[in-house]
């Protein structure tokens, strides 16, 4: 949910920041502050604001999984061809439109890149909040067999994060294929693939 919610802000704020003129020039030095905060430092935050069930969870992976979708987002919105936004414009289409249609598939590719990225912290994220604030989860479930000496499990917690980790890799690049199947890149590689 955290991964879900940074990924519709990131991306959204991220075209947005990056199709505007003057929208990094203001918000960049703040982004830049707030990104080299660890997000771990701010788990004792989280937990005097919301407690520490699910919301201070949601909402710390949220906060560390925002910033290289953001930043994926605003350099994809900015990397638009040129002359594909005059045509749309030349056309008449509504800025919604254009957004839609030629700005937001032309930064899928950046976009993606910071989904995986953030993907892989979500998770270390999700751990590291179990550790520290938390009565139930994997995060639990590894100190109590650390805490036991009992190893068999406490690795096989460890080979089943991976597992995780590895699937929800897999999943996204399903995902990334099937969105991305367009671009004539993308099919002569898979073709090149198909052929080797």
């Amino acid at each position: 949910v955290g991964w879900l919610g940074a990924a519709g802000i990131g991306t959204t704020l991220g075209i947005a920041l990056g199709r505007s003129r003057y929208g990094m020039d203001y918000f960049g030095p703040l982004f830049a502050f707030l990104r080299s905060i660890p997000p771990v430092l701010l788990l004792p935050f989280f937990m005097v604001l919301l407690g520490i069930e699910s919301a201070e969870k949601i909402t710390l992976i949220a906060f560390g999984a925002l910033w290289p979708i953001l930043l994926s987002s605003v350099d994809g919105a900015r990397t638009v061809d040129q002359v594909k936004l005059d045509t749309a414009r030349s056309f008449g289409v509504p800025r919604s439109q254009w957004i839609l249609m030629v700005v937001l598939p032309a930064a899928l590719p950046k976009i993606f890149a910071g989904l995986r990225v953030s993907l892989s912290l979500s998770l270390v994220l999700m751990i590291i909040s179990e550790l520290v604030a938390s009565v139930s989860g994997m995060g639990v479930q590894l100190v109590d067999f650390q805490r036991q000496y009992d190893y068999a499990n406490m690795w096989a917690l460890i080979v089943l994060l991976g597992i995780l980790g590895y699937g929800f890799n897999s999943l996204l690049l399903l995902v990334e294929r099937r969105v991305l199947s367009w671009q004539p890149t993308r099919n002569s590689q898979q073709t090149v693939k198909a052929g080797g």
